[in-house]
């Protein structure tokens, strides 16, 4: 059932600072399945060297069952525990857009039928070895409302919750003169147009540039959906610590990076109360 419409705006912690988010309308209705479309961020790579690129699921953000990341999951099943055994994570690391369309189908399917999804993409359309090899505003637009459409047509009672890509430039303003960081970058190839060693200032700005036009095609196309809840850029807002950030790889978040993700993301999502 709907839960009370939010009186009053809520506060995210955005790298410790508290920022107003905000009112909504009322909360979305409990899910009786859950499930996580995206990229290696939502199947939680990285997180540590107990996970030495590989991925850790029950660290995610979104569907994790590690109590100190207190997902999405997490959180849903206190309020209903009738959710348990029905949360799914169909997000792929290194998955872009044009994969989305699929990962919501088998959301979709019979066999999860969810009607809660979250979505957090688009890092890969934007990361990549060259400025030219960004995927092009255009293409990055189709793609994600063909998938939000083909979703909410096929689940026309289900809620789809998409986060803001992360601002990766401030990744880079953060760590750039770590000489791990600069190491892990380079010898695992990271999201070179941003953070390869010859990138100019001019390069990172133009890839800061996509990536933001990325996060507006986002809350264009998603705001134009009534099944669809943006995050209001929350997530691209986050500004990660040190220690919020991979030791592997100095690109993913570490565990406390998904605690803060999916902290953020419950913030600005449907059921924050």
């Amino acid at each position: 059932m709907l839960r009370r419409v939010l009186a009053a705006t809520s506060l995210l912690l955005l790298g410790g600072v508290l920022v107003a988010a905000p009112a909504r309308a009322a909360t979305a209705p409990l899910p009786g399945a859950m499930a996580a479309a995206g990229d290696s961020i939502t199947r939680a790579f990285d997180v540590n060297g107990s996970h030495f690129l590989s991925d850790a699921p029950a660290e995610s953000w979104s569907t994790g069952t590690d109590g100190t990341v207190q997902s999405e999951a997490q959180r849903l099943l206190a309020i209903d525990p009738a959710l348990a055994g029905q949360v799914y994570n169909d997000a792929k690391t290194g998955a872009n857009m044009s994969a989305l369309d699929a990962q919501l189908a088998t959301a979709a399917s019979p066999a999860q039928h969810a009607d809660y999804v979250t979505v957090l993409m688009g890092a890969n359309d934007v990361c990549g070895k060259t400025v030219a090899g960004m995927t092009p505003t255009g293409t990055f637009r189709s793609e994600f409302a063909t998938a939000l459409a083909d979703f909410t047509n096929a689940r026309p009672n289900a809620t789809v919750f998409v986060s803001s890509i992360p601002n990766v430039y401030t990744l880079w303003s953060l760590l750039h003169t770590n000489g791990s960081a600069r190491f892990a970058w380079s010898i695992y190839g990271v999201c070179q147009n941003m953070l390869g060693s010859t990138v100019t200032e001019a390069q990172r700005q133009t890839v800061l540039a996509q990536l933001q036009a990325d996060n507006d095609v986002l809350a264009q196309v998603c705001g134009a959906n009534p099944q669809c809840r943006w995050d209001n850029y929350a997530t691209y807002k986050v500004a990660f610590t040190t220690a919020q950030v991979s030791t592997v790889d100095y690109f993913h978040p570490s565990i406390a990076g998904q605690k803060l993700l999916a902290q953020v993301a419950w913030g600005a999502g449907p059921f924050a109360g």
